[in-house]
C-alpha cells in the first residue's frame, strides 16, 4: 500500500498530501504521516510555508470510522493538531469537497485556510452521539463568535464555502473550478511574499460571552431534539469558549467528549451509522450488475404514485404517468408541480431546472402503450389484488424486454403478481412510504423467481433516489407493516384492557417515537385501517380482539386528519385535541365484552409496546423475511419514526436484555397465551446467551 502521506517540495512550498481514499479519513497512519511530514518541513529551513491538501474529491471526510469503538492509537488528532498550530512558519491548507470533523479541526490547526467553492465545512459530530473532540468547539467559536458557532456545531450542519469566508472561518474563496493544489501553492506564495507570520487560532482572544445565543441554542435544541444529550453538550462545550483560555477550553471539551463517548446514545447512533452502510451490501448482489433505469413509467397518480414520480423527478429520471383520463392525470401534474414548488423552496431545486423538469421530463397519458419504452415501470394503484392484477397484465403486454415491473403495494403478495406475468424473472416489489419524495425507506421486496440483476437494478434506483434500500422478503406487510400490525394490536389490547388510547400515545412519544399508534392512525387514515381489518376478517382467529371502536369512528365518518377528527379532533391545524366520544366508544367494546379495565403506568405501556415489536420481529427473523437484524433497524429508523439514538429496536432490545423481555413476554402469555406467544429465535438467542446483534455477522 501506497504511503496515505505524501511530502514534496514545490519551490520553497512544502506540499503535504493526504491520500486515503475514499474520503482521505484521519486513520492511524494518516496521523502518522502528517506528524513524518511535520518533522521534515520544521528540519527544512529554506521551507518558507507548508500547504495541506487532500488528494482527489475533498479535503477530509472525518475520522477513520474503522477505528470507531477502539482505543485510540498514537499520535492522537489532538497532538496532530497542536503540533501544526504551534509550527513557526506559516502552514496552509486548500478545503475542496469537505472538510468535516477531523477534517476541519485539523483545518484549524493551520494558520491560514483556503476553501474552494463548492466545499462545504462542518462538524458533524453530535450526530454520532458525541462532540467535537479536536478543538473545534473551542477554535469555531474563535473565528466566528458563539452564535455562529451554535448555528453549526450543536445542529451537526456544514457551511458552504463562501459562508464559511463570511464567518471568519476561512481566510480566502479559492478560484472556481481551480485545482486545489495549484490554489493553495498560489496563496501561500502571496502569504510568503507578504511577510505572513503564524497565526494560530490559539493564540485568539475568547469569543465574546452570549448568553442570548447560548439560551436559544438550548431552547431549540430541547424542543427539536428533546431526548438526545450530545447537542446540548455540544452548546455547553461551545459557551466554555466564551471563559476559558485556550488550554483549559480544550481540557473542558475533551471532558464532554469523553463523557458522551460512555453514553448509550453514542452506541446506539454508532450502530445506527454502520448499519445504514451495511443494509444494502448482500453477498448475492456482489458482483451482479443492475439493468439502467433513465426512464421511469408510474400508474397512478394519487399521493404515493405523485410521490414517486417527484422523487424521480428530483433525481434526474424521466417519467411517463398513466392515469385513467385526463382529468386525473392532470390532477396529478398538478401535485406533481406542487411537490417541486416545494423543492424549490426549500433551496433543493433551482426554479428554471424545476420548468424544465415539469415541461421535458414529466409526461402524462392515459394508455398503456405510452410505456413501451420504459426501463422501469412500478404501479402505485389502490390496494386490492384484482387492480393490480390488471396493472399487471398491461404492464407484461406494453414493456419492452428486460423492462422490469414493480409493484408498490404495503402488503399483497408479490409473489401471486409476477406468477400472472410470462417474465416473473422481473417483477420486483419497491414499497415507498409516504410521502415518497421525502420519506428514505424503500422496501425492496424479492419474491424467489426475481431475477438477481433485478433486486440489484432495486437497489441501484434506491441510491439513485437518495433512499435507503432494505432487503424484504414476500409475506403480509413485509418487514416494517408486519411488525406494526403486532405492536399496534399491543396497544389495542391495552386499550381496551384500560388504557386510553391518548395515555397510549403519551407513552410512546415518551419514549421517543415522533407520534403514537393513534396519531399514527389518523394521519394515514383510519378508512385505510378499516380496510386492512376488513381484508383479514376471514382469516381472523376468534381468539383475537377486534378494535370495534375503531370500526365505529370509520362508520361515524371520523378518518382522522382528512376529515377533521378521528381519535382526536384537528380543529386548528395538524395537532389534535382529546375527544371524550372516543373515550365513550372504548367503553362501550369494554363493556360490550365484560372486561373490567385496569391502570397502566407509562412503563407497562412502553414495555409491552416494544416487548411486542421485538417478538415479532424475531419471527420475521427467523421467517427470512428479513435477513439480519440490522435490516429491521434501518427499516424502523428510515420508515417508522424509531428514536435514531436508540440505535433501532433490535439494538434497543439488545441493549435492554432480551432475557428480560423473554420473562415479560412469557408472563404476560399467562394472561393472553393467543397474542404473547415466544418467538422460538428469542427464546434461543436467551439460552444460547446470544443477542441479535450476534446475527449481523
Amino acid at each position: 500500500m501506497s504511503d496515505p502521506v505524501t511530502y514534496e517540495r514545490d519551490g520553497d512550498i512544502a506540499v503535504i498530501t493526504i491520500n486515503n481514499p475514499p474520503v482521505n479519513a484521519l486513520g492511524q497512519t494518516v496521523r502518522s504521516g502528517l506528524m513524518a511530514a511535520l518533522d521534515r518541513f520544521e528540519a527544512e529551513p529554506d521551507a518558507q510555508a507548508a500547504l495541506i491538501l487532500g488528494a482527489g474529491r475533498l479535503f477530509i471526510g472525518g475520522a477513520d470510522i474503522s477505528e470507531f469503538g477502539r482505543p485510540p492509537r498514537a499520535p492522537k488528532l489532538g497532538a496532530v493538531i497542536d503540533r501544526v498550530a504551534a509550527l513557526r512558519r506559516p502552514v496552509i491548507c486548500a478545503i475542496q469537497g469537505a472538510a468535516l470533523g477531523g477534517g476541519l479541526e485539523l483545518a484549524l490547526g493551520c494558520h491560514y485556510r483556503l476553501a474552494i467553492p463548492g466545499a462545504r465545512l462542518g462538524l458533524p459530530e453530535v450526530t454520532l452521539g458525541i462532540i467535537p473532540g479536536a478543538g473545534g468547539t473551542q477554535r469555531v467559536p474563535r473565528l466566528t463568535g458563539i452564535a455562529a458557532a451554535l448555528d453549526m456545531i450543536p445542529a451537526g450542519g456544514s457551511v458552504t464555502a463562501e459562508r464559511a469566508v463570511e464567518l471568519g472561518l476561512a481566510d480566502r474563496l479559492g478560484p472556481e473550478g481551480e485545482d486545489p493544489r495549484a490554489a493553495g501553492v498560489a496563496y501561500a506564495r502571496d502569504l510568503v511574499d507578504q511577510g505572513a507570520e503564524p497565526r494560530p487560532v490559539d493564540a485568539l482572544p475568547c469569543p465574546a460571552p452570549d448568553a442570548d445565543a447560548v439560551a436559544q441554542a438550548r431552547a431549540t435544541w430541547r424542543a427539536k431534539a428533546p431526548f438526545e444529550v450530545a447537542r446540548l453538550a455540544a452548546i455547553d462545550a461551545v459557551e466554555a469558549a466564551s471563559h476559558l483560555p485556550i488550554a483549559e477550553g480544550l481540557t473542558e471539551e475533551r471532558r464532554i467528549f469523553d463523557e458522551m463517548m460512555q453514553t448509550p446514545q453514542r452506541a446506539g447512533l454508532i450502530h445506527a451509522f454502520f448499519s445504514e452502510r451495511k443494509v444494502a451490501k448482500l453477498p448475492e448482489l456482489d458482483g451482479v450488475p443492475p439493468r439502467e433505469v433513465a426512464h421511469l413509467g408510474v400508474i397512478g397518480g394519487g399521493t404515493m404514485g405523485s410521490g414517486i414520480a417527484t422523487a424521480a423527478l428530483l433525481s434526474g429520471l424521466r417519467v411517463t404517468l398513466i392515469e385513467r383520463d385526463m382529468a386525473a392525470a392532470d390532477k396529478a401534474a398538478a401535485t406533481i408541480a406542487r411537490n417541486l414548488e416545494g423543492a424549490v423552496k426549500r433551496g433543493k431545486l433551482d426554479a428554471g431546472l424545476r420548468d424544465r423538469v415539469l415541461s421535458d421530463a414529466l409526461r402524462t397519458a392515459t394508455e398503456y402503450d405510452a410505456l413501451a419504452g420504459v426501463d422501469l415501470a412500478i404501479e402505485a394503484v389502490f390496494e386490492d389484488m384484482e387492480v393490480k392484477r390488471h396493472v399487471f397484465a398491461e404492464l407484461d403486454r406494453v414493456l419492452r424486454p428486460g423492462a422490469v415491473i414493480a409493484t408498490n403495494t404495503s402488503y399483497l403478495d408479490v409473489s401471486a403478481l409476477a406468477a400472472t406475468t410470462s417474465r416473473p424473472a422481473d417483477v420486483i416489489g419497491l414499497h415507498f412510504f409516504s410521502p415518497a419524495h421525502v420519506m428514505k425507506l424503500l422496501e425492496v421486496v424479492v419474491p424467489d423467481t426475481t431475477a438477481p440483476e433485478v433486486t440489484a437494478t432495486g437497489f441501484a434506483l434506491a441510491r439513485k433516489l437518495g433512499k435507503v434500500a432494505v432487503r424484504a422478503g414476500v409475506c403480509d406487510g413485509f418487514i416494517g407493516n408486519r411488525i406494526l400490525s403486532a405492536y399496534r394490536a399491543a396497544a389495542d389490547r391495552m386499550v381496551f384492557a384500560g388504557a386510553s388510547p391518548y395515555q397510549v400515545d403519551r407513552a410512546v412519544r415518551a419514549f421517543g417515537w415522533p407520534m403514537g399508534p393513534y396519531e399514527m392512525a389518523d394521519m394515514a387514515g383510519l378508512d385505510i385501517g378499516y380496510a386492512t381489518r376488513q381484508r383479514k376478517a376471514a382469516t381472523r382467529d376468534p381468539r383475537d380482539i377486534v378494535p370495534t371502536w375503531a370500526d365505529a369512528l370509520h362508520h361515524l365518518g371520523r378518518h382522522g386528519q382528512k376529515s377533521g377528527r378521528g381519535y382526536y379532533i384537528y380543529e386548528n391545524g395538524r395537532k389534535g385535541e382529546e375527544d371524550p366520544e372516543v373515550l365513550d366508544l372504548v367503553e362501550t367494546a369494554r363493556t360490550e365484552q365484560g372486561v373490567t379495565p385496569r391502570s397502566f403506568d407509562d412503563a407497562e405501556i412502553q414495555r409491552r409496546y416494544m416487548a411486542a415489536l421485538i417478538n415479532e420481529a424475531a419471527c420475521v427473523l427467523e421467517d427470512g423475511i428479513a435477513r439480519r437484524p440490522l435490516d429491521i433497524d434501518v427499516t424502523f429508523l428510515y420508515g417508522y419514526g424509531f428514536p435514531r439514538w436508540r440505535g433501532g429496536p433490535m439494538h434497543w432490545a439488545d441493549a435492554e436484555g432480551l432475557a428480560g423481555l423473554l420473562r415479560d413476554i412469557e408472563s404476560w402469555s399467562e394472561e393472553d397465551a393467543f397474542f404473547w406467544q415466544p418467538a422460538p429465535l428469542l427464546r434461543r438467542l436467551v439460552t444460547e446467551n446470544r443477542d441479535f446483534a450476534s446475527l449481523n455477522e
